[in-house]
């Protein structure tokens, strides 16, 4: 199975490129939600750490 997907996609051009841009995103996603989390106000955080816990019905 792996080899026919593999021979299918060696003969398509310019496949080499989605890795590197997949990567690309991850990482940029990634870093974003990291400078986010460490920018972001810590009462807002505690708000929603806490949403789990409120009990509106």
């Amino acid at each position: 199975m792996l080899k026919y997907v593999k021979h299918h996609l060696t003969s398509i051009s310019g496949i080499d490129i989605y890795p590197l841009i997949s990567f690309l995103m991850f990482f940029v996603f990634f870093i974003a939600l990291t400078i986010w989390v460490l920018r972001a106000d810590k009462t807002y955080i505690q708000k929603l750490k806490n949403i789990p816990f409120d009990e509106k019905k």
